[in-house]
């Protein structure tokens, strides 16, 4: 077991996990029996889609997010695939497109209504047939409108436009085969310009997402990795895996250089497959292991030692595979910064978990959240298939915002639209404006430091609420007082100095 130091100092440190009651939790769901290692659910804030146990082909629940307590034993289902549903995820732009991958090598689109299911849902939207064995797989672009990744068991990844409307696509854009073994996970760093792999043959790979060039490859076969997420805002990349002793293992990698790793820690001996989720707002890192009920929770930093472990959560309920809601769908006015869906196999319950930042006010807490990525898609798919890369657009969570974007997406589309010569220019004016910014900014924050003792801003602290508060801002103000006497001090025995060796000088120079 790797040494963890006492204590970091953290806004999250004693962030905790709330489960929901039995009326806030979905029960009466068969849950798939499948041993592939995926999470066989997908959220955000209008359905929840889990992937379910039938005879005769695969299909998966869409339920309303309100529609908790006990599910219709007859509850209508989506099945098309004449193989078990083996991964779903929902469009990240549009709340009622959801994607779908199975052992029939077919990745289908459906399109659910605005009102639910209602009725069994046979006919696609789209089929995308390309691969020659299951898909295990599928990720949206994190960034343009339309592109969806699909990894099988044919050793390729095949990238899909779906803004061409038709029912069936068979020409896929691209198809990445510097895979030679089962790829067993897939991430996008955060303008989707990279995709991060794991592999069985123990390998990690960094590719070129437009072009599919691999651009490293990890050489440390001591550890076995399963699962890889891109920490993109800390260039870092981070595996779920077994050590060569066959202890579950994180491994912190650099993403400019993954041939040695940044840090290794090994967990426990457990065999269940570590499920690994990055907040990259808070920096948070959560680990959920299948079979298990337990969620530990790090926060992680650019400096070493990098990880930094917070607490866990424990639960006497085993987790099959899990759910996860985007940051648009949370309670901000719980506090709540993360919100896992748990399917527990032995009592067919989905049970919502809240991470919750304890906070004594109920109003907005801007430090707790920051502007995070929205619903709205920086740029189409022929952007991306021209070789763009746009960072995500970025909304307020705050109440009555009416989720503001950011000026850079204005800025970013009109650039397209110009000549190329003219983008040119405007890139190059762009950088010269943001490198200025930054300078500005660091001098502004140099020139604040003045006014920070012992880590507590006087300027812009707020006034104390409570008597032990009050306290704490008397002895630190003290305790400055007593810095600037001490430093008064210092100064007045250096001019009674530097009096006494002008005095000095000048006598000299008389009797000379």
């Amino acid at each position: 077991m790797t040494w963890r130091p006492p204590y970091h100092s953290s806004k999250f440190r004693h962030v905790y996990g709330k489960p929901a009651n039995k009326e806030n939790c979905y029960d009466g769901i068969s849950i798939t029996r499948s041993v592939q290692d995926n999470y066989f659910c997908s959220v955000n804030p209008k359905f929840i889609a889990v992937v379910t146990e039938c005879a005769g082909g695969g299909a998966f629940y869409v339920l309303p997010i309100s529609q908790t307590g006990k599910i219709d034993p007859h509850q209508p289902k989506v099945c098309g695939h004449k193989g078990n549903v083996l991964d779903i995820k929902w469009n990240p732009f549009d709340d009622y497109v959801i994607a779908s991958s199975s052992e029939d090598s077919m990745v289908k689109i459906w399109e659910i209504p605005k009102h639910g299911v209602t009725k069994n849902i046979t006919t696609s939207k789209q089929d995308l047939q390309s691969h020659s064995r299951r898909v295990g797989i599928i990720e949206w672009h994190p960034t343009a409108r339309d592109i969806l990744f699909s990894a099988g068991y044919d050793y390729r990844i095949i990238i899909w436009n779906l803004g061409s409307g038709e029912s069936l696509i068979s020409n896929p854009v691209r198809i990445l085969d510097c895979h030679k073994d089962a790829i067993l996970s897939m991430s996008f760093n955060t303008n989707g310009s990279h995709l991060v792999t794991s592999c069985k043959d123990k390998r990690i790979r960094i590719i070129d997402s437009h072009t599919g060039k691999v651009l490293q490859e990890s050489n440390h076969l001591a550890h076995r990795a399963i699962k890889v997420v891109h920490l993109g805002n800390l260039k870092m990349i981070l595996s779920a895996g077994y050590s060569k002793w066959n202890n579950r293992q994180i491994v912190l990698w650099d993403q400019d250089n993954i041939s040695v790793p940044l840090r290794e820690e090994e967990l426990d001996g457990s065999l269940g497959v570590l499920f690994p989720f990055y907040d990259p707002d808070t920096h948070m890192l959560y680990l959920a292991g299948k079979g298990e009920g337990n969620i530990r929770y790090y926060q992680l930093t650019s400096e070493k030692p990098y990880l930094h472990f917070l607490m866990d959560f424990r639960s006497s309920l085993p987790q099959k595979g899990m759910g996860i809601m985007p940051k648009r769908g949370l309670n901000v006015s719980a506090c709540e910064v993360f919100r896992f869906y748990k399917l527990v196999t032995i009592k067919g319950l989905i049970e919502p978990v809240s991470m919750i930042v304890p906070r004594r006010s109920d109003s907005y807490q801007d430090d707790i959240y920051p502007l995070t990525a929205g619903a709205q898609p920086a740029m189409t798919a022929q952007e991306w298939l021209n070789g763009f890369n746009k960072d995500p657009i970025l909304v307020s969570l705050k109440p009555g915002s009416n989720n503001q974007q950011c000026i850079t997406k204005n800025k970013s589309n009109d650039l397209c639209k110009l000549p190329d010569f003219i983008r040119r220019d405007h890139v190059a004016i762009n950088a010269i404006q943001q490198k200025q910014e930054q300078t500005n900014t660091e001098k502004v924050h140099e020139q604040k430091r003045n006014y920070i003792s012992n880590g507590y801003d006087l300027s812009e602290g707020p006034p104390p609420k409570t008597e032990n508060e009050l306290l704490q801002m008397f002895y630190r103000q003290q305790e400055e007082i007593r810095k600037l006497r001490e430093t008064l001090a210092q100064k007045e025995v250096r001019v009674k100095q530097l009096e006494l060796e002008i005095k000095n000088v000048r006598c000299s120079s008389i009797d000379f």
